[in-house]
């Protein structure tokens, strides 16, 4: 686990860095990754074989299967770098998901992306076999939990924080729970957040 922080927040835990690679053996990973990214979003988890990535990736199998291992673990590592990619934006990118805007405004804009990164991941986190268990226990889980409570301290929003925190978290996850045709489209789930976070601001 390595530490990072951003403008006047708390370090915090974060997905670690890519592994130490030769710059060829980076470059195939970000490529591979990005040919996997595009099947996930274009067809489904279902657009995803060792075979296929590795052909529009313009990198050999075998080269695929010793850096992932596995389907499985290929789609987890796609995981891992789209969670990076997230916590890069809400640490240190631009506001007012990152740094530089009013405390709830940030997390009105942390929901609404979190919201749209969730939405592909639900699939992923299934065919990953990654156990429900674990969603909670990750570095960048928890690192989502302390950005939370962070801007609700600084917006000095009344109550037991670190519960709220929770809770507004666990709405957020539900839509990893929900199969698709049983949830509100995702604007209007990134709607209620916003409606939900404002309520925050008025007087108890």
């Amino acid at each position: 686990m390595t530490w990072v922080g951003a403008s006047s927040e708390p370090l915090l835990p974060a997905v670690g860095p890519p592994p130490t690679e030769r710059s060829d053996a980076a470059r195939n990973r970000a490529r591979v990754l990005e040919v996997a990214r595009g099947l996930v979003a274009a067809e489904g988890v279902a657009g995803i074989t060792m075979d296929r990535v590795a052909t529009e990736s313009g990198v050999g199998k075998g080269t695929v299967f010793r850096r992932f291992g596995s389907r499985a673990g290929l789609l987890r590592a796609l995981l891992d770098d789209t969670e990076r990619e997230f916590q890069g934006r809400f640490l240190s990118g631009p506001p007012p998901l990152g740094p530089g805007a009013p405390p709830l405004e940030r997390l009105v804009a942390f929901g609404r992306e979190r919201i749209a990164v969730l939405s592909t991941q639900s699939e992923l986190l299934r065919a990953s076999a990654v156990p429900d268990e674990n969603h909670y226990a990750v570095p960048a889980r928890r690192v989502a939990a302390l950005h939370v409570a962070t801007l609700l301290r600084q917006a000095e929003v009344p109550g037991d924080v670190p519960v709220l925190a929770f809770e507004l978290l666990a709405v957020l996850e539900a839509i990893l729970t929900a199969p698709p045709g049983a949830r509100p489209p995702i604007d209007r789930l990134a709607d209620g957040w916003e409606q939900l976070v404002r309520s925050l601001d008025r007087p108890v």
